[in-house]
């Protein structure tokens, strides 16, 4: 198996007295989309600012493309694109305009920034809005320019520090599919988001982090499968839900979340069906509308795992 293309191990960084790292280990498989989820202040942002070399950590070491991001950040930075939380291009210019001065920023020749910023436009969708001036595009077509401005340099790696926040759902896919285009191509993309759905339709490993330690790893259905099946019960008598909820509290041992006025969740049990939990509904007088086994969503391990966490703390 090839060597991990982003590393980190024991980083820990503070800002006074905010630890925002506390021994952060990381591994990301070379042209692979890693999600990296947790709570507002978990640490996310700042794992992202050490591995683009733009802080410097406290102790621990980080590689990204096999260079150290402290020795040898010239490396690294001519390896890697960024796109921030803020869309980082210039209002005043157009859209060609913020992507040619990425290009002479970076370093290419008036010809070749000229071409690369012609040819992005092209790939991605923006040749028609190309020659408008930032300040009338819309929040998802100035997120598409800054993620279009990261990749000036043809990186390895690219960082992705929650893109879509904020986005309508149709911005939110065109971001999507941008994102598996550059991994078909063989980009390497570390996203941090707080969307579970994002992380599960885009990311092939999870990272969930909190309180600056990871404390879980895995694909999407690697976690799913650590907290087992979800049965969601949904009544005919929302007067009923109680009684429901006591006899799910027996049978699986855990006590249920409402998800609705009339409607129950809780993890199942190897062993139990749910033909078992509707026989037993129907012994303490609760008639069942609905008894449906499912998999867990991203939402419920993340919520599971961070409650979790706090709770040790």
């Amino acid at each position: 198996m090839a060597d991990p293309i982003v590393v980190a191990e024991g980083l820990r960084k503070s800002f006074g007295d905010v630890r925002a790292l506390r021994g952060l280990d990381l591994n990301v498989r070379e042209g692979t989309v890693c999600g990296v989820l947790g709570p507002n202040g978990a640490g996310k942002t700042t794992a992202v600012r050490v591995f683009a070399t733009l802080a410097v950590p406290d102790a621990g070491h980080a590689r990204v493309a096999g260079h150290d991001v402290v020795r040898a950040a010239g490396e690294v930075r001519a390896r890697i694109g960024l796109a921030g939380q803020r869309a980082a291009v210039d209002e005043k210019l157009t859209g060609r305009g913020n992507l040619r001065m990425f290009g002479r920023l970076s370093h290419l020749s008036r010809r070749e920034a000229h071409r690369r910023a012609d040819e992005l436009l092209d790939r991605f969708g923006l040749a028609e809005a190309a020659d408008r001036r930032v300040a009338g595009y819309s929040g998802g077509l100035r997120r598409r320019l800054d993620l279009i401005a990261s990749l000036v340099r043809r990186p390895q790696v690219l960082f992705l520090d929650e893109p879509t926040t904020g986005l309508d759902p149709r911005s939110r896919g065109e971001i999507w599919d941008a994102v598996r285009e550059l991994v078909a191509d063989g980009t390497t993309v570390l996203l941090t988001t707080q969307y579970l759905d994002e992380a599960d339709r885009l990311a092939d490993d999870v990272v969930v982090v909190d309180h600056g330690r990871v404390i879980a790893t895995g694909t999407p259905d690697e976690l799913k499968a650590t907290i087992g099946d979800r049965l969601d019960v949904v009544v005919d008598d929302p007067a009923d839900l109680p009684r429901a909820a006591a006899v799910l509290t027996r049978l699986a041992g855990a006590e249920p979340r409402a998800t609705g006025d009339d409607r129950l969740s809780v993890a199942l049990p190897g062993g139990l069906r749910p033909a078992g939990i509707v026989r037993e509904l129907d012994r303490a007088g609760v008639d069942a509308a609905d008894v449906r086994l499912r998999r867990p969503t991203l939402d419920e391990v993340f919520l599971r795992l961070t409650d979790r966490t706090e709770a040790a703390r």
